[in-house]
């Protein structure tokens, strides 16, 4: 199982980016996946999960109405689209599936949200 993140940087308060994970070397789309973030000194978190065909969402409600959780199952990847990014976005975010008791991350991309 492989999952590569990409699509962070820096930006500005208020701006957009749109991370993707490419996945690898499991079934795809018989997974459900999800987006998690840390930041320095606290425990990771849940962002948003997105059911196998990708009809289910659900988000942390701090960035409910603000970000946006998609799969293509054909492109083996899953995006996290992020609009009216805050400071406190700031974090390194990672993908994230599990297949019983195992569970599987990508190595992270760090969201920085700053002027």
């Amino acid at each position: 199982v492989q999952l590569v993140e990409s699509g962070g940087g820096l930006v500005q308060p208020g701006g957009s980016l749109r991370l993707s994970c490419a996945a690898s070397g499991f079934s795809f789309s018989r997974y459900e996946m999800s987006w998690y973030r840390q930041t320095p000194g606290k425990e990771r978190e849940l962002v948003a999960a997105i059911t196998r065909a990708g009809w289910s969402t659900n988000y942390a409600d701090s960035v409910k109405g603000r970000f946006t959780i998609s799969r293509d199952n054909a492109k083996n990847t899953v995006y996290l689209q992020m609009n009216s990014l805050k400071p406190e976005d700031t974090a390194v975010y990672y993908c994230h599936t599990q297949n019983g008791p195992y569970y599987y991350w990508g190595q992270g991309t760090q969201v920085t949200v700053s002027s």
